[in-house]
């Protein structure tokens, strides 16, 4: 073949080639795409890397620890650290659908015990807390102790009698706040505990430390309730927060981080219990905005 002929034979060929280059890279992208179906890869545009186990998850785990292996560890038994705390707390949702104040408190005694060894920020949670359990303990044997059987009969008489703060106001003397009231707030920082808590337990490693979960926790359940100033001394608190391995020890010891981590997901639990059944109750009686 003459010169002249050569770039018409060249562009013969790039002209087929083109249709059969097309057919190769899709086929190699079927391909593709048929792997990573069969190995649980994605298909972006990122390298496909097969997923893992999902992160420590309550329910599931749940199921994988409580294998016929594993034993229930002594801080979820009835004097264990745990058990202790998660007792009343259980006794306190009465089958009438009510919430038994003496068990209430007695639970929260408990929770106190086990939340202040675990930092500043929960020595400042715990002793406000303590302050309020206190002064409801005071009306359970006060001379009207017959009316604060209950979160129900408690709302109920101290709305015949007048003692409901309007919603908005601040008692001047706190000392003086409606039980309601005072199971209100209570009732506030129970959920933050209980969700404090149950992001420890169930945290996946190499995710947020216990310090920004909790922080996260605080930012849900007390913040918006909280002036300025209290919401930056606790920021600064949860600086010096101790990490997951330190609470997992302090709240069932003697055991494997994922015993630790299922038994302190139980008793979240528990504590999601109490506060769900309050939270209906106080929801249902008007008393959700008395502070």
């Amino acid at each position: 073949m003459g010169v002249a002929g050569r770039p018409l034979a060249r562009q013969h060929w790039f002209r087929h080639s083109i249709p059969l280059t097309i057919f190769l890279l899709l086929l190699l992208y079927l391909s593709a795409r048929i792997l990573g179906a069969l190995s649980g890869c994605g298909s972006g545009a990122q390298a496909c890397i097969p997923e893992g186990p999902p992160p420590f998850q309550v329910q599931q785990e749940l199921g994988a620890l409580v294998a016929p292996q594993w034993k229930e560890p002594p801080c979820l038994e009835p004097q264990g650290m745990l058990g202790r705390m998660m007792r009343p707390f259980q006794a306190s949702l009465n089958p009438s659908g009510d919430v038994e104040l003496s068990q209430y408190l007695a639970g929260w005694r408990e929770l106190v015990k086990l939340l202040t060894p675990l930092g500043s920020i929960f020595t400042f949670a715990t002793s406000e807390a303590s302050t309020k359990v206190t002064a409801l303990e005071a009306r359970l044997r006060g001379p009207d102790a017959e009316h604060y059987a209950s979160l129900a009969a408690m709302a109920a008489w101290e709305r015949r009698a007048g003692l409901l703060e309007r919603p908005g106001t601040v008692p001047r003397d706190s000392a003086r706040s409606s039980g309601s009231r005072t199971l209100l707030l209570l009732h506030r920082a129970l959920r933050w505990s209980q969700l404090c808590l149950h992001r420890v337990a169930t945290g996946a490693l190499g995710g947020p430390d216990a310090g920004a979960q909790c922080s996260d926790a605080y930012g849900t359940a007390l913040a918006p309730h909280h002036p300025w100033l209290i919401r930056q001394a606790a920021r600064l608190a949860f600086l010096s927060f101790p990490g997951r391995g330190r609470l997992l020890e302090l709240s069932c010891p003697g055991t494997t981080e994922a015993e630790a981590r299922t038994a302190l997901a139980r008793a979240a639990g528990t504590l999601e219990d109490v506060y769900n059944r309050t939270q209906g109750m106080l929801a249902e009686l008007g008393l959700t905005q008395l502070a």
